[in-house]
């Protein structure tokens, strides 16, 4: 059985929303789930969740790293807390992989360090799976690296590339490059450099892309600079939060529109599923020698169950072993120029 290492103490509503989702992920998967934290407060909260009988378990860590930390002030003085002996757990393969709703810095830093890089890897990508017209799309990075280089965002498209394949399903991942306009003379300096290098992988690499198609299903992976990648997830979360407010909203306002909402439950019931998440478990970190799925701060339940099941899966998938296969496979000229 797949044995994944959740952080209990590292997200806004810890470590509730963690217990209950190593508790649903224990009852919904084949998952042996190790709680990691202060067993002083995890235990009692497992009991009361009806987790006692279940395949998880608690480790013991001493410190958590909070919100607001340093990363470096966090490796250099933390080295017992939550997330750090999570990440201990893969290195040393008592689990497959690590899930963290905490500091997404200190998760990161922590997982390169324990972890270590896959070679042909200089930057580990942060990628988000987002809900589009036809398959979830995989956009990357997301935050994990503010500046770039060409190499870097090659990298990023070989990685996601085989993540789509691999966990979401895709047989011919669409890769497209984030730009402000889809000819290839669009963009700055950086995009111009990555075309010209995408253009000679062996990808099904389609060319510029813009934010209009993050959601219309024209690329199964959309590639682009941790900036630009981090604005774009805030600016969707923040505009699919509000659209179901208005809605919700709208459909209350008179009882015309209450009679059309019941009428239609079913239907916005799938919509807010779709749209929600939470469906689609935390954001993978691709390059490690090690499955670290980082979550949202303020992810509920079902996103932490999900997490787990992304890690689950990731870790039954030999992602890691099949990237770096595919990375050496890619001239070292392609890759580092």
């Amino acid at each position: 059985m797949i044995k994944i290492a959740v952080d209990g103490m590292g997200s806004d509503n810890s470590p509730t929303s963690e217990i209950e989702g190593a508790v649903q992920a224990a009852k919904a998967f084949d998952v042996h789930v190790i709680l990691v934290g202060k067993e002083s407060e995890l235990a009692p909260k497992l009991k009361e969740a009806g987790g006692e009988r279940l395949s998880i378990e608690i480790r013991n860590a001493t410190q958590v790293v909070a919100m607001d930390e340093l990363p470096t002030t966090a490796l250099r003085k933390k080295k017992d807390s939550s997330i750090r002996i999570a990440a201990d757990l893969v290195r040393d393969k008592v689990a497959s992989g690590l899930v963290s709703a905490g500091n997404t810095g200190a998760v990161m830093a922590t997982s390169k360090m324990v972890f270590g890089a896959v070679p042909g890897v200089d930057r580990p990508a942060l990628a988000a799976i987002l809900p589009t017209l036809g398959n979830p799309a995989v956009l990357l990075d997301v935050g994990a690296n503010i500046t770039c280089k060409p190499h870097h965002l090659v990298q990023f498209a070989v990685m996601g590339h085989l993540f789509s394949k691999k966990i979401i399903g895709v047989s011919s991942p669409r890769v497209g490059l984030m730009s402000v306009g889809e000819e290839e003379s669009k963009g700055n300096e950086l995009t111009k450099e990555v075309h010209k290098a995408l253009k000679l992988l062996q990808l099904n690499f389609i060319g510029n892309v813009e934010g209009r198609d993050i959601y219309n299903g024209r690329a199964d992976v959309i590639v682009c600079d941790g900036f630009t990648g981090n604005v774009a997830l805030k600016t969707s979360e923040g505009l699919i939060e509000t659209v179901l407010k208005l809605l919700k909203n709208e459909l209350s306002s008179n009882l015309q529109a209450k009679l059309g909402a019941l009428l239609s439950q079913q239907s916005f019931k799938r919509l807010k599923k779709r749209l929600d998440y939470s469906e689609y478990g935390g954001a993978p970190l691709l390059g490690l020698r090690g499955v670290s799925i980082i979550c949202h701060g303020r992810s509920s339940s079902n996103a932490i169950k999900n997490a787990i099941r992304v890690a689950k899966e990731f870790a039954e998938n030999q992602v890691n072993a099949k990237l770096e296969m595919e990375l050496s496979q890619i001239t070292t000229d392609t890759l580092t120029t």
